[in-house]
C-alpha cells in the first residue's frame, strides 16, 4: 500500500459527488464536438479542459511544447514527449483548476477552455500499433481450467512461472459507445460430428484493464521490472469480447484467433500512472518463487474497484460482477518485463491488456463463462431475465474507480451494445 500522503486539493470547477473525474485524476483523452475538430483534453467533473486553447492563451509558456501538439487525433505525439513533459502539463492544469488559483478562473478565455463533456464526442485516445492480451488472474485461469480440464490439475504447468499472453489484433479495438456486431465463425459442440459455421451462440465479455506504453525500445532491448513503470503512461478499462464457441474450436494449437479478434472495447479517458500513485496495493504472493527477471522490489498493483452491468435493450442495467484490479497474480511490471525479455521492441501507444480480472467469490468472476459456469448456471438479472451469455441488443457496461480517504480517481465507463450478426 502506498505510504504517500494524499494532498488536500479542491477546485473552482464544480465536480459532482462521486465523480470519477476529480482534480486528483485529470485523465487525458481525444474529443470533438459540433464546433471543434479532434483535439486533446483533460476531464474534470462534467467539463473538458481544451488544452489547445490553454496553449494558445500562453498558459504553457516556458514549456517549449511543439506547435499544435494538442490539435491531434491521438495522444501518441503528446505521450512521446516523455513523462517529464506530460507530468508537467497535468500538474500545470491541476494548478490552474485549483480553488486558490484565479489565473484561468478569472481569465477571459475561460469559456473557450472549459467544454461540456455532455456535448462532446469521445474518440479512440491512442493510435494503437500493437496489442497484447495477458492471462494474469489466478482465479480466472483456475476456473477455466476446472471447466475444461481435470479440476485437480486446473492450472497448466507453466502458468505460475510466466505471465502468459498472446499478440492480438489492434484494428478492431474501438472506443466506448461503438456497437459491435455478433461475430460468426466455425464451432463444433461435443455432440456434433462435423463443425458448423454461423453466428456465435456463446458471446462473452471479459473484464480487464489495459496499460498504454509511453516510451519505445529498440529491437533486442529488454525492460527490467524496476524500470517498467517508466514505460507505462496510463490505463483504460478494457472489454475483451470473446466468442467462446468459436474460440473453443480453434484455439488448439495456436491459441485465440477469430473468437477474439472481432472486437475489443476501451474507455475513452486515459488515467495516468501518477493519478493512481496513492492507490498502490501489495503485489500478490507468488509461489513458487519467480525467476530473477520477474522479481519486484516495489508494489506494482493498484486497488481499483471494478464492476460489470448488463442492460437488456429498453430495460434497466443489472450488476453482475464486482471485482478488483489488485486480484491479478501477475502485475504490470512483470507483464512488460516478460513481454520484452526476448528483445521484442515496444512503441508509443501499444496496448497491453490484463486478461480477465476475477476474484475468489462467485460474484467477482469477470466473464459470463465463469458467472454462468459455461452456461450451466444462468445469471439472473433484476427484471427476472436470465443470461448464460450475451444476447443481441444487450449493452455491457464496465466501470472502475480507486477510492481512499475520500479521494476518488475513476475511469468513467466502457459501454458497448451488441448488434445482430451481419
Amino acid at each position: 500500500m502506498s505510504d504517500s500522503p494524499i494532498p488536500t486539493l479542491s477546485s473552482w470547477v464544480e465536480v459532482p459527488k462521486n465523480s470519477d473525474f476529480t482534480i486528483y485524476n485529470l485523465p487525458f483523452g481525444i474529443f470533438k464536438n459540433k464546433k471543434l475538430n479532434p483535439r486533446i483534453g483533460i476531464a474534470i467533473g462534467d467539463k473538458i479542459v481544451d488544452l489547445s486553447v490553454l496553449d494558445q492563451e500562453g498558459f504553457f509558456a516556458n514549456m517549449f511544447l511543439p506547435e499544435g501538439i494538442f490539435i491531434k487525433e491521438s495522444l501518441n505525439e503528446l505521450i512521446a514527449l516523455g513523462k517529464v513533459q506530460t507530468k508537467k502539463i497535468r500538474e500545470r492544469v491541476q494548478s490552474l483548476l485549483s480553488a486558490d488559483n484565479g489565473e484561468l478562473r478569472d481569465h477571459s478565455a475561460r469559456g473557450k477552455v472549459m467544454v461540456s463533456r455532455k456535448e462532446a464526442e469521445m474518440l479512440l485516445p491512442v493510435k494503437i500499433g500493437d496489442y497484447t492480451d495477458f492471462y494474469s488472474s489466478l482465479e480466472h485461469a483456475t476456473n477455466v481450467g476446472k471447466m475444461f480440464r481435470d479440476p485437480a490439475n486446473a492450472l497448466l504447468p507453466n502458468w505460475k512461472h510466466i505471465p502468459v499472453g498472446y499478440h492480438g489484433r489492434a484494428s478492431s479495438i474501438v472506443v466506448s459507445g461503438t456497437p459491435i456486431h455478433r461475430p460468426k465463425g466455425q464451432f463444433k459442440d461435443p455432440d456434433m460430428e462435423v463443425p458448423a459455421f454461423g453466428p456465435s451462440r456463446r458471446l462473452d465479455f471479459e473484464l480487464e484493464l489495459a496499460f498504454i506504453t509511453g516510451k519505445q525500445t529498440k529491437l533486442g532491448d529488454s525492460v527490467a521490472t524496476e524500470d517498467a513503470e517508466d514505460y507505462i503512461f496510463g490505463f483504460v478499462l478494457f472489454n475483451d469480447w470473446s466468442a467462446r464457441d468459436i474460440q473453443a474450436w480453434e484455439y488448439v494449437p495456436l491459441g485465440p484467433f477469430l473468437g477474439k479478434n472481432f472486437g475489443s472495447s476501451i474507455s475513452p479517458w486515459v488515467v495516468t500512472l501518477e493519478a493512481l500513485e496513492y492507490f498502490r496495493s501489495p503485489n500478490q504472493t507468488q509461489e513458487p518463487e519467480v525467476l530473477p527477471y520477474l522479481k519486484c522490489e516495489k508494489d506494482h498493483s493498484f486497488d481499483i474497484s471494478l464492476e460489470v452491468l448488463i442492460q437488456p435493450e429498453g430495460k434497466k442495467p443489472s450488476k453482475v460482477c464486482t471485482s478488483n484490479f489488485k486480484h491479478l497474480y501477475w502485475n504490470v511490471a512483470q507483464q512488460l518485463a516478460h513481454h520484452t525479455s526476448n528483445g521484442c521492441n515496444i512503441n508509443v501507444g501499444d496496448m497491453m491488456a490484463s486478461g480477465t480480472i476475477s476474484g475468489s467469490t462467485a460474484d467477482s468472476f469477470g466473464s459470463m463463462l465463469e458467472l454462468s459456469w459455461n452456461g450451466t448456471q444462468p445469471v439472473k438479472l433484476e427484471d427476472g431475465e436470465e443470461r448464460k451469455f450475451i444476447e443481441d441488443g444487450d449493452t455491457v457496461i464496465m466501470r472502475g474507480f480507486a477510492e481512499k480517504a475520500g479521494i476518488r480517481v475513476g475511469f468513467g465507463e466502457v459501454s458497448t451494445q451488441i448488434l445482430p450478426v451481419k
